[in-house]
């Protein structure tokens, strides 16, 4: 069985992209927010520390126990060989925000600085291993397209967008040019959000309380994603498109898609577009939810949806991961529903949603030609 984990994230290095300095003197600076010192790019904090909508305090962002992995590649690659990972999928936090800065001409450079250092010098240490997960400037869907594909070809696995563009749902007629590319680049779309990165928040943005925007945002943030994509018909006209839905649980999925089944039942002359049912995605390929080590609902899910929509992930190095021992957790929750759903769910699911089912095939067959599981691949 190889171990893929869906969504983890590394630190950015900014200061590492000496060619962004060059083309954008003083594009990165410090500033405070909150009694705290943050990033400031684009004249914005990032996270924001205080009021409606804040971000993670700065200071307790990371996990300690996470703590050495998340400054040193060889660290983490020992944590994934303790903790049983045979692949991580890497995302960033700082860049979450990359759909807000106002000149798209900068923002495309920031997207090529990360993504060339993501995809070459992190992910470049071990390139079986470690995948990548590009960032795209949605704001101009035509320099996103280009860096969707460019990210592409170097190997990228995936692009992540936020669940809204400013005032824009993701059906918005101007966005469809940028997933049709996605579908015809054979890429996933993974849609991720976070407090305090100056993304619109559709409900976690009435809280100031940093507790309460956490709760809220994730699973709403992607409720509205979702709606978008599956009632705002981009789902049905593009049946190839994957689409990840990250860092909210799934517990909320099986009630979410009822949901929206019954209006297309109920209602279907204000859902033209809206072809099909969700179920319908759910049994093209096209949806994926990841789910965590304390996720107490994966098999509601699995009896109520089938076992081929949920990826596990460990949310590395973040403060709320429960690394170590989130493989044992997950396959824990798993044991009932039998070997075959448990090995879809800790990584066979997410070699569909990232366009890696040969690799963790192939990976299955060495491991296979040395007798057995020999620990992760390297």
């Amino acid at each position: 069985m190889t171990v893929i984990d869906a969504d983890a994230h590394v630190n950015e290095d900014p200061l590492a992209w000496t060619e962004l300095e060059a083309a954008h003197p003083g594009w990165l600076s410090a500033g405070r927010s909150g009694g705290r010192w943050v990033a400031q790019i684009d004249g914005k904090l990032f996270p924001v520390q205080d009021g409606p909508g804040c971000g993670v305090p700065i200071d307790s962002a990371t996990s300690p126990a996470c703590a050495a992995g998340a400054a040193d590649l060889d660290r983490r690659l020992a944590d994934m060989d303790q903790e049983g990972i045979d692949v991580q999928v890497l995302f960033g936090g700082l860049m979450i925000g990359l759909s807000t800065y106002r000149d798209p001409g900068f923002a495309h450079d920031v997207a090529r600085a990360y993504n060339d250092w993501l995809i070459d010098k992190v992910c470049g240490r071990a390139p079986e291993r470690l995948k990548a997960v590009a960032v795209v400037p949605l704001q101009d869907v035509p320099r996103a397209i280009d860096e969707l594909r460019r990210a592409r070809g170097k190997g990228a696995v995936a692009v992540t967008i936020p669940p809204v563009l400013g005032e824009a749902n993701l059906d918005d007629p101007a966005l469809l040019p940028f997933f049709e590319a996605a579908a015809g680049e054979d890429v996933a779309v993974t849609i991720h959000s976070a407090p305090g990165m100056n993304v619109p928040l559709p409900a976690a943005g009435r809280f100031a309380n940093y507790a309460q925007v956490h709760c809220l945002s994730f699973p709403v943030d992607q409720m509205v994603a979702l709606t978008a994509l599956a009632m705002g018909g981009v789902l049905d006209r593009l049946p190839r498109l994957r689409v990840g839905f990250m860092e909210s649980g799934i517990g909320w999925v099986p009630y979410f898609l009822h949901r929206m089944h019954e209006h297309k039942e109920k209602r279907p002359e204000l859902l033209a577009a809206m072809t099909g049912d969700p179920r319908d995605h759910l049994e093209r390929g096209q949806l994926f939810f990841s789910f965590e080590a304390e996720e107490p609902l994966l098999e509601v899910c699995v009896e109520q949806l089938g076992a081929d929509a949920w990826v596990y992930a460990s949310d590395y190095p973040h403060w709320d991961s429960d690394f170590p021992g989130t493989v044992e957790a997950c396959r824990a929750m798993a044991a009932p529903l039998g070997p075959e759903v448990t090995a879809k769910v800790l990584g066979g699911n997410a070699a569909q949603l990232y366009g890696l089912a040969d690799e963790a095939a192939a990976a299955v067959a060495a491991d296979a030609s040395h007798g057995g599981h020999g620990g992760p691949a390297t």
